[in-house]
């Protein structure tokens, strides 16, 4: 049971929460400019792929760089309000670009470099953008596409001179680098200043508007879970074109003034690499996705310094429990879960500072009232399955999107009774932790049994034989659904039939075995969105 001090060390600090959006804000001005002008130190370093370049930009560097490249904006007659595609990998640009896009009020739709021509296709026309923002890497996808995207009127490459397109570079050196915001568009907290497209489980994806006050309300994301201060090195491992972005390397960072790691990461993951960047650069708050801590902890941590790392945090996916006490033993952190969506800010999170609850994904945090109910909105009782919901109070809960783009049928299904339901399934224990169950269409049902996939892939991860698995429905005449799970097995390990009843075995022991698999499909990998997570909804499909 939780103590009565953390319960009230908890609930005063939901009572004493403040933050107002004012009515007009800009992350750009008020805090990237505000901070050059009055507390100037460095921003964020800049790490090239092989790690030969290391560059420190101080708030007043890119507060210039992002003037110029604003300048480069309003000098090709873009105005606020106007949607640009940008598709640029960890490098300075993606910051210089992102911060003027704000500045000016333009809107910026941050893509994943592992986008295809066909997607960005999709996003161009979907949202008719009226430029395209781009690397040299991916000048050829946009070529390809340029004359199926009619609202195209500008391009703009960094690095590569082409014809038909301004170069990033030489256009910002030419450029002023002051900007006087009296100058420009004064953008309202409740405008648009970003999109971001959901990676879902449709064919097409859903566009997701964050306002500028999404920037401030942030401050919920870095204050309570992320636990920043002015001292901070803060990386979060994340590709620049997911929502995750916006939340571990752009707005609560920088918010709090923290200094920012950037480094060019190959696609293909080397744990070595990333665990001696800790050591070198002194990572005070690392922040990694789940299956990065897999890997992790696979990896013999005993050779790398972590001791500079004095929080560790994860979202995307609640973390096995084994994953969690081989990376304690290593850095003595306990890795805090937090759980928020591409629409909302980080809404539930384990505490610093607090009782943590291994699997929980924490409690709702300050300034929002976040509760499990049922279809018809009503609050649900301890321990029992439902969804996930934020209400709709007044004022409008900070960090939440308003609705989709153009998308009515979508928003009547979200936005209900009051709620917007995240689409996500949990419970809520006695003491107000939240523990993930699925998202609503992933829950087994098996002889009248109600089965979390995470809670079979947490027992799955503990074996030493897996290294990833993904757990799902499949159809059955007699139980009406059964247990299976795709397994992808750690090197050196083979798949046997041996190997699998060992595994079904392991199962019954570590947890009720009515949960275990009684099928085990093993793969060489399982499929994923472009932000990392499995896609459970295609292995239901192969069934």
């Amino acid at each position: 049971m939780i103590n009565s001090v953390q319960a009230k060390d908890y609930e005063e600090m939901r009572s004493n929460h403040s933050l107002e959006i004012p009515e007009y804000y800009n992350f750009g001005f008020d805090v990237i400019e505000k901070r050059a002008r009055e507390h100037d130190k460095t921003a964020f370093i800049y790490i090239s792929r092989e790690r030969e370049l290391v560059e420190h930009h101080k708030f007043s560097d890119l507060n210039k760089s992002s003037n110029r490249f604003a300048n480069v904006l309003l000098g090709l007659g873009v105005r606020h309000g106007d949607f640009a595609f940008v598709m640029i990998p960890r490098v300075p640009a993606w910051y210089q670009v992102m911060i003027g896009c704000i500045k000016t009020g333009v809107v910026a739709m941050p893509g994943t470099n592992l986008l295809t021509p066909k997607d960005i296709e999709y996003r161009i026309n979907k949202s008719g953008a009226k430029l395209a923002i781009v690397t040299s890497d991916a000048l050829s996808k946009i070529e390809e596409i340029r004359d199926k995207c009619p609202s195209l009127q500008h391009l703009i490459v960094v690095g590569e001179n082409h014809d038909g397109w301004v170069e990033f570079n030489e256009a910002c050196a030419l450029a002023s680098d002051v900007l006087n915001r009296a100058d420009v568009y004064r953008t309202r907290a409740e405008e648009i200043m970003l999109v971001y497209f959901t990676s879902g489980t449709t064919a097409f994806p859903k566009m997701v508007p964050r306002d500028h006050g999404y920037a401030l309300a942030h401050d919920i994301t870095g204050r309570y879970w992320m636990e920043l201060n002015e001292n901070d090195i803060h990386w979060t491992l994340s590709d620049t074109g997911w929502a995750k972005a916006a939340w571990g390397m752009l707005f609560p960072p920088w918010l709090f003034g923290v200094t920012i790691i950037l480094y060019d990461a190959d696609l293909r993951f080397d744990a070595e690499t990333h665990l001696e960047l800790i050591k070198e650069f002194g990572v005070t708050k690392f922040c990694a996705p789940p299956t990065v801590y897999r890997v992790f902890a696979q990896t013999d941590l005993t050779k790398y310094d972590l001791s500079s790392i004095n929080h560790s945090i994860s979202a995307g996916e609640p973390l096995n429990p084994e994953v969690m006490r081989v990376w304690k033993d290593a850095t003595g952190t306990e890795i805090y879960d937090g759980y928020g969506q591409t629409e909302t800010i980080n809404i539930v999170a384990n505490f610093p500072g607090q009782e943590l609850r291994p699997g929980s994904m924490g409690r709702p945090v300050p300034g929002l009232d976040v509760d499990i109910i049922d279809e018809s909105g009503n609050i649900l009782g301890d321990n029992e399955v439902g969804h996930i919901a934020v209400k709709l109070n007044e004022p409008y809960p900070p960090g939440l999107f308003t609705g989709y783009y153009n998308d009515q049928e979508a928003n009547k299904e979200c936005f209900r009774n009051d709620w917007y339901y995240t689409g996500d399934t949990a419970t809520r224990d006695p003491d107000g932790y939240i523990w993930f169950v699925g998202r609503s269409d992933d829950i087994i049902s098996s002889a009248g049994y109600r089965i979390s996939p995470f809670e079979v892939e947490s027992v799955l991860q503990e074996h030493p034989a897996i290294a990833e698995s993904a757990v799902v429905a499949k159809p059955d005449k007699i139980r009406g659904s059964i247990v299976k799970a795709f397994v992808v097995l750690a090197p050196g390990n083979e798949s046997t039939s041996k190997l699998e009843k060992e595994i079904q075995d392991f199962v019954k022991e570590q947890t009720a075995p009515y949960k275990y698999p009684r099928e085990i499909e093993f793969r060489k990998t399982l499929p994923k969105t472009i932000s990392g997570k499995i896609r459970r909804v295609e292995l239901r499909a192969e069934l």
